[in-house]
């Protein structure tokens, strides 16, 4: 399969939806114009996974999914429509299962002298050279005299087992009766849930106890992990990969230095990479670019309305909301660390007392705490037997000084602790200090910022999206997006770009009525106030209030049962009021009472209601101009999965329920599928004819691109679009042949312009585009989302070239 990557479709796949049912929309996908399939993980997971990242068997392709017989169906089918396979690939840790997981079983059967030891991030030191297994819901003594531990066997083998928990029996130790004697001899420590950040000794993917890291770096590691994987690519049926959380490797280049290396030359493999506001992906990276979030952020900067700032701001402090986002994450990161993180400071400040014995243990504990709290990007970098690059050093040295002004009378121990983060000092403890803080870095961004701040600071949620900056609003401007384009396309031409994932906290569409909603001062002002009303009557606190009419008003028609699912799990990621252990289930039902009472009807529905009618335009240009600009930006669009027509989702489960494959056909059917409505200048205010809108538009872009792929490739251009107005967001995307070849006449120039409506509300509010202009080139030009022909030698006028529909395709023609 040689097919140029023009743009992926993603697809989860689960025991209810397989290969098969994948390979029974290929002819869908292909008619939608993708080029490529992108695949959830397809190893071997643990049984009834709805997301494949917990795998169990790097050997074997998931049974649950098909099996190897089912994915090559899947991949035959996709090669007859001429579309190839990208596939998630998870090298950060596997699912702590037993006795599915052989490599665990192993380690726990053998301990360190297992063959899979090195398999595993394990400190075996601190465990006594046991490892630590805190499932028990009760402190050890009590499960052993409720007889909760029991012996038994297992494929011939004696085992120990408590409920569905099976672990195995070193060898000639299960001699005798006394189920707490044989117990005490096993390489493994069962102890209470609630005893885990003394006991817990192995890296985990974040704070989940289920997922254990694995040693991606060590090479027979990698190439067992790797070696089915890599099979199938080498025999044609997977064109590129998806890399999974690559920041938590101990050294991510490495990683994907040995990865392109044992690929088929050319190979894209995109990484899931966070970028904070101004990081870049390091340029050393063998990678195609990030799976674009970087993007997400862009797109929604560019069209936000900056005039609406004083309102969002007013509105937030008037419900008792922080005003400070910076404030709000510091508190999360600290909360984090403490709570969730625990074993991982331990693990740090245990490896700095080796490095540095003659400073106080405690002080040093405090120490990296401060170090944690202050990284400002995922991690800084650092590889072992490699001097740092200049950003590597910034990222450090901000981050000490940023604990030193936090904790001045600490500055002694951080000091001390530069070294040892730099990979400076040779000594073990230090190199592993270093690789471990690179590596928790990572879970505290993640986990302090994004399940947690994001949770919490509801100014405006449509901002608060993974890789995204909720702060910006009163800076909002285009020149984010055409700077962020324009480095994408001078470095990173084949990067991802995306606007919905499987992790993203609300789909495009729900944060695109959001986000309209939010240009209109006073219908903000009105649900405001309802919610803020509504909220006090009802004894629930006004932040949370503030989140739940903002839910509302983005996601639409809802049942009570997701929108109680959602709820309970924002409440509990934000940690305020409850949590996901010793939860407050008597809040979590207020709140739940408070949001179906008022999806319902009374004040704030109405509110809602009357702002959403009052916006329809505003959130139809927005749901339509968002899904262009990430179709057309450079880089591979990515479409997740029932995104190419309107999807209404919050963060998973919700964004993975099953997907209308029959309705999407309809809409996105050549029938079907016939342009904007080119009578009306407002054709949308129904969610119907906006997602049909939207079929059309998603549908005629990729098709352009495959069917011009020079004009989005790394040879093309990206041009702003210069405008007479501020309402306007667009560009050039150019591919020009070379002078001989033109001249042997092989060859043509290819132009597309892209205009998307930005702030629409306000300019509907005041007047239109009046004599607002964009500069064209001179000529021909073809609207191929309504199939208008326009002549002009002059700028053209935005109240023409947007007469019917907030955006325009232009291509101009030959």
């Amino acid at each position: 399969m040689t097919r140029a990557v023009t743009g992926t479709y993603r697809l989860q796949l689960h025991g209810g939806f397989t290969f098969a049912d994948a390979a029974a929309q290929v002819d869908h996908l292909a008619d939608l114009g993708v080029s490529h399939l992108y695949l959830s993980p397809i190893l071997q997971a643990v049984k009834g996974s709805m997301h494949g990242y917990d795998v169990t068997d790097h050997s074997h392709v998931n049974d649950e999914l098909g099996g190897i017989e089912g994915f090559e169906e899947l991949v035959e089918r996709a090669h007859a429509y001429d579309l190839g396979v990208v596939v998630d690939v998870v090298p950060n840790h596997m699912a702590f299962e037993t006795p599915d997981n052989h490599q665990v079983w192993q380690v726990l059967k053998e301990g360190r002298d297992a063959a899979t030891a090195d398999w595993f991030d394990i400190d075996w030191k601190a465990g006594g050279g046991r490892i630590g297994l805190p499932v028990l819901g009760k402190p050890t003594l009590e499960a052993l005299s409720d007889n909760e531990i029991r012996l038994d066997e297992h494929h011939g083998e004696p085992v120990l087992r408590y409920y569905d928990h099976v672990y195995p029996v070193a060898l000639g130790t299960d001699t005798g009766d006394n189920i707490g004697e044989i117990l005490q001899r096993q390489h493994y420590r069962l102890t209470s849930w609630r005893d885990k950040d003394d006991v817990l000794n192995y890296r985990r993917f974040f704070e989940v106890d289920g997922l254990i890291a694995i040693r991606v770096e060590e090479p027979e590691v990698f190439d067992v992990s790797h070696a089915l994987l890599l099979d199938l690519h080498h025999r044609g049926l997977i064109d590129g990969f998806r890399i999974d959380h690559p920041d938590g490797l101990a050294d991510p280049t490495a990683y994907l230095e040995r990865l392109t290396a044992a690929c088929v030359k050319g190979t894209p493999i995109w990484v899931e990479k966070i970028l904070e506001n101004g990081e870049r992906l390091p340029r050393a990276w063998k990678c195609a670019g990030t799976t674009g979030y970087d993007a997400l952020r862009a797109v929604q900067v560019a069209l936000t309305d900056p005039q609406g700032a004083p309102t969002l701001d007013r509105t937030w402090v008037e419900a008792d909301g922080e005003p400070s986002f910076e404030v709000t994450v510091e508190e999360a990161k600290r909360q984090v660390v403490a709570q969730s993180l625990a074993p991982e400071v331990e693990r740090l400040t245990r490896r700095a007392r080796e490095a540095l014995p003659d400073l106080d243990a405690d002080r040093l504990r405090e120490a990296v705490v401060e170090l944690l709290v202050a990284g400002e990007v995922y991690r800084a970098y650092v590889r072992p037997e490699h001097r740092p690059s200049r950003t590597t050093r910034r990222r450090i040295r901000d981050a000490f000084a940023e604990a030193i002004a936090a904790r001045p009378d600490l500055e002694r121990e951080l000091g001390a602790l530069v070294p040892l983060t730099t990979l400076a000092d040779d000594d073990l403890a230090a190199t592993d200090f270093g690789i471990r803080l690179q590596q928790t870095w990572g879970p505290v961004m993640a986990k302090g910022i994004e399940d947690t701040s994001f949770y919490r600071w509801h100014r405006l949620i449509a901002l608060n999206e993974v890789g995204g900056d909720p702060t910006v609003v009163a800076d909002a401007t285009p020149g984010a997006l055409h700077e962020w384009a324009d480095w994408q396309q001078r470095h990173w031409p084949l990067g991802m770009t995306a606007l919905s994932t499987h992790d993203t906290k609300r789909s495009e569409d729900v944060r695109a009525r959001i986000l309209a909603l939010a240009g209109d001062p006073d219908a903000w002002d009105a649900c405001s106030r309802a919610a803020r009303d509504a909220a006090a009557d009802a004894g629930v606190d006004l932040p949370t209030g503030h989140l739940v009419w903002q839910t509302l008003a983005g996601v639409g028609e809802i049942s009570d049962e997701r929108l109680a699912d959602y709820l309970r799990k924002a409440l509990r990621e934000a940690k305020v009021h409850t949590a996901w252990v010793d939860g407050d289930e008597e809040y979590e039902q207020r709140v739940i009472d408070f949001a179906v009472t008022a999806a319902r009807g009374g004040p704030v529905r109405e509110a809602i209601d009357a702002a959403v009618a009052a916006n329809a335009d505003a959130i139809r240009a927005t749901v339509l101009g968002a899904k262009l600009l990430q179709l057309t930006l450079p880089g591979v669009p990515d479409t997740y999965q029932g995104c190419e027509a309107v999807d209404l989702s919050l963060v998973d489960p919700d964004n993975r329920r099953p997907v209308d494959y029959g309705r999407l056909r309809e809409l996105t059917s050549p029938v079907t599928s016939r342009g904007f409505d080119t009578d009306s200048a407002s054709a949308s205010s129904g969610s119907t004819s906006v997602s049909a809108e939207k079929a059309h538009l998603v549908r005629t872009t990729l098709d352009l691109r495959r069917r011009a792929p020079e004009a989005f490739g790394a040879d093309a251009s990206y041009t702003p679009l210069v405008s007479a107005g501020e309402h306007l967001v667009g560009f050039v995307r150019q591919h020009a042949p070379g002078r001989i070849a033109g001249a042997l006449g092989r060859g043509r120039r290819t132009s597309i312009a892209v205009l998307t409506t930005r702030a629409a509300g306000r300019l509907t509010r005041t007047g239109g585009w009046s004599g607002a202009t964009v500069e064209l080139e001179p000529g021909s030009w073809r609207d191929l989302l309504t199939g208008r022909q326009y002549d002009f030698d002059g700028p053209p006028a935005c109240a023409d070239l947007l007469a019917s529909s907030p955006v325009a395709l232009l291509e101009r023609q030959a």
